[in-house]
Order: structure tokens, then sequence, then C-alpha cells
């Protein structure tokens, strides 16, 4: 008789939430152009009060006045969301995406609450200058996602998880670290946030929305 060790568990990951992490090249020439951009409107514009946690946001027009630099980015992210999509028979689609976007700029303490971007598809994060993290993670800055579960999962009990890939962060969240040259695309309803920053530089980000 077979013990329970030696028994064949099959299953599925159903109701997966696809999170997309695309270094871009030539990201160096990219980040330059966009850093120009970027401190020149914060020169001349005043922050928007969205979600950011002090810092500075732009408006939601980054394709308007970020140059050349930020329109690859853009062209880029719709390129990698036509990937990701796919209508209900599993079959590729080409969307013509409609898209906003903005620039976000944190110093020391500066963070984003959680949030969601009602209204899109897709919602994505592009790194222009991780301001050290990536070489250093102890200065925060991570990008932070809630489980879309809830915290259900892990009401009765915590200590407990499931044995199957991405099953320890049920109930709670995961990070990822920011890396100058990394696109970050999810799920529009996916409730994410933005770690304090504890560094001495700038962290510098676009964000932007995909609709239809």
């Amino acid at each position: 008789m077979n013990q329970p060790s030696e028994i064949e568990i099959q299953g599925h990951s159903l109701f997966a939430t696809p999170v997309a992490l695309v270094e871009l090249p030539d990201s160096e020439t990219i980040n330059a152009g966009l850093r120009a951009a970027i401190e020149a409107r914060m020169a001349s514009h005043p922050s928007t009060d969205h979600s950011n946690l002090g810092g500075w946001q732009s408006s939601w027009d980054l394709a308007e006045w970020g140059g050349a630099s930020a329109l690859q980015v853009l062209t880029q992210a719709k390129a990698v969301g036509n990937r990701l999509t796919c209508d209900r028979q599993g079959q590729a689609v080409k969307v013509d995406w409609q898209l906003n976007a903005w620039a976000n700029v944190n110093s020391t303490g500066h963070g984003n609450e959680f949030h969601t971007h009602p209204g899109c598809f897709w919602s994505g994060t592009y790194y222009v200058d991780d301001g050290g993290i990536g070489e250093d993670p102890s200065l925060g800055g991570e990008f932070e996602i809630q489980d879309p579960r809830g915290v259900a999962p892990a009401m009765y009990a915590p200590r407990l998880a499931f044995n199957v890939p991405g099953g320890l962060a049920v109930g709670s969240s995961e990070t990822i670290s920011p890396k100058a040259g990394r696109l970050l695309l999810f799920p529009a309803w996916l409730s994410h946030a933005v770690r304090p920053y504890l560094g001495q530089r700038q962290r510098i980000s676009i964000a932007f929305n995909l609709s239809i």
C-alpha cells in the first residue's frame, strides 16, 4: 500500500495573478533622457497629490512632455501588455491601448500608500533611478503588492501557508525591489504601495495605465 508521501497529487494554479518584470535594453540612454525631462518638469510644476506620501508626482500627461525616452518606454509597455493579453478563448489579441502616465520622485522617507487604478486593465512602473536600492536593499522603497484574496487565508492559522509555488505569501503581501531599467506590469485592480525610501538620493520612476 502506498504511503501518503508517495501518492501522486494533481493540481492547478487557478486564478493566477500575472506580475511581469522586463529589463529594457539601452536603459542607460533611456534613463538619461527621462531624468532630464522629469527634473525640468519638477522645477516648473508643483506636485499633484494622489497616493504619494511626500515626494513629487507629476500630472498624468507624461507622454506629452517626457520626450523620446518616455515614448520609448510607453511603447514597450504597450507591447508587453499585448503579449500578456488574450481573448476568452486564449487567442492572442492586439489591443489599441489608451494610455496615461506620470512621473514620481521620492526622497528620504517618501512612499506611496496602498491604492488601485480603477477604470484600467493593466498598470505599471518603470524605474529611472532606483536610488541605490539595487545595490543596497536595506534602503527600502520596495514595490509592495497585497494578496488580492485579502487576509482571509491567514486569519485562522497565520503560521500556515500553502506548499505550492507562490503559496508562502498567502493572506499577506509580496515585495519587488526597484532596479533602474526595469519595467513592471500588473493588473490595475491589484492593491499596491511603495514602502518608504530610506536612501539619500532620489528614487525616480514613471507609472502608467493601459485601458481600452
